[in-house]
């Protein structure tokens, strides 16, 4: 089910931003019975991304009802919200009076392999390099070309997913997660203070590493950093923390802490 500013639709303006400029910012969410599982992480980013540019953020009570709607009869589902700036006339400039416009649209889950949690993925490097725009770093946004790219470069099925640099070679994330790095008994994530995508999951796995005795830190990393990783993991909303078991020649087998988190994340609502 699809819902246009909580009208059941299936269509938007040809003049939303959305459609001419990309103007807006999304966010993807696994529903069990109607209810968003990770919601207060999901609503805090969405809120944040959409204070970031200046969009009209919905009413947390509307969007949880259009949500529940939407996914009826459903018992698990996944939602794409989609907020934009709404209609506008031809150029750049924001109009002063921007209704916003605000999807959501829902579909049956199809899930993921369960493999892929329990024995790891395997991954590659991608040539796309991802732009360095200190104004967007972080925010959802729909203009995700650079990650379109890079998931182009490989047909193979068995890579699962691709590890996106930034233009100084810094490793920033995959082309549809986040990443992390157990290295010396430390947890390591990259910086998106300069591009990049900062997911729900992301957020949740920073607020509960702590409880498993880590204090993950936020820092820049370089490709060797991760090659060296005595484990590495991979993580969205949808497929919630998948470990990297190949990248390139190095082979990972011991996956430990992400089949704890694995384990913690599994009994989150």
């Amino acid at each position: 089910m699809v819902l246009v500013n909580g009208e059941l639709a299936d269509t938007l303006s040809v003049h939303d931003r959305a459609l001419a400029y990309g103007d807006g910012v999304y966010r993807t969410l696994e529903l069990i019975d109607g209810q968003p599982r990770l919601w207060p992480w999901q609503w805090a980013r969405l809120q944040a991304d959409c204070a970031a540019l200046a969009l009209p953020c919905p009413d947390e009570t509307v969007l949880l009802a259009e949500l529940a709607r939407a996914a009826s009869g459903l018992a698990r589902a996944v939602a794409k919200v989609t907020i934009s700036r709404g209609q506008g006339m031809r150029g750049y400039a924001i109009p002063v009076a921007a209704a916003g416009s605000r999807v959501v649209a829902v579909s049956a889950w199809s899930g993921y392999p369960p493999a892929c949690a329990r024995e790891g993925i395997a991954a590659r490097w991608c040539d796309m390099r991802l732009a360095i725009q200190p104004r967007l770093a972080g925010i959802k946004h729909l203009n995700r070309l650079e990650n379109v790219l890079a998931r182009s470069e490989w047909q193979d099925p068995v890579l699962r997913e691709g590890l996106m640099l930034d233009s100084e070679g810094y490793v920033v994330e995959g082309t549809m997660s986040n990443l992390f790095v157990l290295r010396g008994g430390e947890v390591l994530t990259p910086a998106l203070d300069r591009c990049g995508v900062s997911g729900a999951l992301r957020a949740w796995l920073l607020d509960s590493l702590p409880a498993l005795g880590y204090l993950p830190k936020v820092v820049r990393l370089l490709p060797q950093d991760v090659l060296m990783a005595d484990e590495v993991f991979l993580c969205n909303s949808l497929i919630g923390i998948w470990s990297l078991a190949r990248l390139d020649e190095r082979i990972w087998d011991d996956f430990a802490l992400a089949q704890r988190l694995q384990a913690r994340l599994a009994r989150e609502s």
